[in-house]
C-alpha cells in the first residue's frame, strides 16, 4: 500500500512540473503567436535617423530562439519595422547594448544594457522610447532577450548615421 501512495505522490509531482514546464513553452504558440503589433512612427521622430540595423537567427542550429526584420532608431524612439519577428517566448524584452557583435555566448545582463521595455508582439511594427540622456552612439546593438531565462534571442547591430 506505501509503494502506491509514494508512487501516487512521485506521479502527482512530476505530472505537475511537466504540466507547468509544458505551459509555459506552450503558452505563447497558443494565446500571442497571432498577435501582430502595428505600431506608426510620428512624423517629428521620423525627421532625425541615429541608426540602423537588421535582427539576425544569432544560432542558427536552435531552432526556438530566432528573430528577422529591421530596426530603426530615431532621436528619443527605438521602431521595429513592420518586417520584424521573432519565435514567441515569455517575457522578452528589449535592450540597448553597448557591444556591437553579440553573440549566445555575450554576457548580455552583465553589460551596461539599457533596458527599453517588454518586447509588445512576437511580430510586426513596434515602438519603444530611449530614455533621455542615453546617447544611443555609445551602443553598438539592440537585442531581443529573454529575462525569464537569461536567453539571447536575436541581436541587431547597429549602423550609425
Amino acid at each position: 500500500m506505501a509503494k502506491w501512495i509514494l508512487a501516487f505522490v512521485i506521479g502527482g509531482v512530476l505530472g505537475t512540473a511537466a504540466g507547468f514546464a509544458l505551459g509555459i513553452f506552450v503558452y505563447p504558440y497558443i494565446f500571442l503567436a497571432d498577435i501582430v503589433a502595428t505600431e506608426k512612427v510620428e512624423p517629428a521622430a521620423a525627421q532625425r535617423v541615429l541608426a540602423r540595423g537588421t535582427f539576425i537567427h544569432a544560432n542558427p542550429s536552435d531552432p526556438i530562439h530566432h528573430g528577422k526584420g529591421r530596426v530603426t532608431v530615431h532621436d528619443g524612439l527605438l521602431h521595429l519595422e513592420e518586417d520584424f519577428e521573432v519565435g514567441p517566448g515569455p517575457k522578452f524584452h528589449v535592450y540597448l547594448v553597448p557591444e556591437k557583435d553579440v553573440t549566445p555566448s555575450t554576457a548580455v545582463a552583465k553589460t551596461l544594457y539599457v533596458d527599453l521595455g517588454r518586447l509588445k508582439a512576437f511580430k510586426g511594427s513596434q515602438n519603444y522610447p530611449v530614455p533621455p540622456g542615453v546617447n544611443v552612439g555609445a551602443y553598438g546593438s539592440v537585442v531581443v532577450w529573454c529575462e525569464r531565462f537569461g536567453v539571447l534571442i536575436s541581436p541587431a547591430q547597429l549602423r550609425h548615421e
